[in-house]
């Protein structure tokens, strides 16, 4: 389903990418939108809403979500 969603996303207006790890029974996806219309469409996706649906039902007992806004990124990478 991840695979799934994520190929979704990839083509819905605004997206503009996903990062994602997991370990063990824990994870995170972090996702990067345009803008707030953006995400508020994405949340009314109807296969996102059953993905959600059965994420609570068969593979989450919680999850948290955080909408932000990015003021500044950079990152370094040793050569």
């Amino acid at each position: 389903m991840a695979q799934k969603i994520e190929s979704l996303a990839k083509k819905q207006p605004g997206f503009l990418g996903m990062e994602s790890v997991r370990e063990g029974e824990r994870g995170i996806t972090i996702s990067y939108w345009d803008d707030l219309q953006s995400i508020k469409d994405w949340k009314h996706n109807p296969t996102h809403l059953e993905a959600q649906k059965q994420g609570k039902q068969r593979w989450y007992q919680s999850y948290q979500v955080r909408i932000c806004h990015i003021e500044k990124s950079y990152s370094f990478e040793a050569l």
